[in-house]
């Protein structure tokens, strides 16, 4: 008779953040079938709605506490976990479910994690404290590989996670008129009053231009929603902005358009993903580095030009004839993603 196992999971779950809602499906989605997750969550209730799996309030330490001490693993990530760029407190926070799981002496596994940035020395040792502790590492960019390396601590390296996730359909969608062109923006301070005017206008002036249907994606509707309904204000032709909750819609979403552009880290690789052209916006080094790996047009935010026709122009030039990455290419990324799997079968195969 199979054992079954314990896991408690701790991330970004339950925030109202599409990206890091994809990365807990993507967790949920590739967990050997004998392993019953726990899921820390900031909505314990809608984590449970959603996908059916026991869950205990994030920020409660008896509650997390008591799931700790019925669990045989700790699963940490995945995605930016372990940066001090938002926050200090962040790394401060999984560090101390790290000691915490290494008090009740369970297996620790870092999940699909995207070090850094690192720009405080405490952190900094508090991070690669945590990840000595773990007994198996994946991380999802040569960034943070570089940083183990230095750290001298072994791990995998393979594409994010939510490449491997299943998409779902959106119902409705195929309703909208088309071609249609997704645009997720976040609030950024990089991301100033100038700098969205122009990129408002260059996006008026590209609807124009190519008589697309924009479909705004917030993916954290309490961070995204009002810039995405500043933006749709002005816009002249047909859009819409629309709000999912199930992270598998979310990637679903982008099958039924033709360009995607995107600021955030996920809303790249989900588009990507399901085979659109996409233009990059980056705030975090993340976005760069991916931007780099997939060969993506795109600006840095500090770098946008200054002149909404030239940020039209690049756009259209995409549009016209932008290239989505080719279906060898998108098999091998999903295929090298699912090695974050393979290491949970390899831990609790043991």
């Amino acid at each position: 008779m199979v054992k079954t196992m314990r896991a408690v999971l701790c991330g970004y779950y339950g925030m109202g953040n599409g990206g890091d809602e994809a990365l807990l499906a993507s967790l949920l989605q590739m967990l050997p079938p004998d392993v019953t997750p726990i899921v820390l969550s900031g909505d314990p209730q809608q984590t449970y709605n959603r996908y059916g799996v026991e869950s205990r309030p994030r920020k409660s330490l008896p509650q997390v506490q008591s799931a700790l001490n019925i669990a045989d693993a700790f699963i940490w990530g995945g995605g930016s976990l372990m940066q001090d760029a938002t926050s200090a407190l962040s790394p401060v926070y999984y560090a101390g479910l790290m000691g915490l799981a290494r008090r009740v002496e369970l297996t620790t596994i870092a999940w699909a994690q995207g070090i850094g940035p690192l720009n405080r020395q405490f952190t900094t040792l508090l991070a690669r404290k945590s990840f000595a502790a773990c007994q198996g590492i994946s991380v999802r960019d040569g960034r943070s590989g570089r940083i183990l390396q230095e750290w001298k601590l072994p791990f995998i390296m393979a594409p994010d996670p939510v490449w491997a996730l299943d998409a779902s359909p959106v119902p409705g969608l195929g309703n909208l008129p088309a071609p249609r062109v997704a645009v997720t923006l976040r609030s950024h301070p990089q991301l100033t009053r100038s700098r969205l005017d122009n990129l408002t206008r260059a996006l008026a002036d590209f609807q124009v231009a190519t008589d697309t249907f924009i479909l705004l994606l917030p993916f954290q509707p309490s961070r995204d929603l009002e810039m995405a309904e500043w933006v749709r204000s002005r816009l002249s032709g047909d859009s819409t902005i629309l709000q999912l909750e199930d992270p598998r819609q979310l990637k679903g979403a982008f099958a039924g358009v033709e360009m995607a552009i995107g600021m955030r880290f996920h809303s790249l690789v989900m588009a990507a993903a399901e085979g659109c052209r996409c233009f990059a916006l980056s705030y975090d080094p993340k976005v760069t580095q991916l931007m780099a790996e997939l060969d993506l047009p795109g600006w840095e935010l500090d770098a946008l030009p200054d002149n909404a026709n030239a940020i039209s122009k690049a756009w259209i030039e995409c549009y016209a004839n932008g290239e989505a990455l080719s279906r060898d290419r998108l098999h091998s990324l999903r295929d090298r993603a699912l090695m974050h799997q393979e290491l949970l079968h390899e831990i609790f195969s043991v």
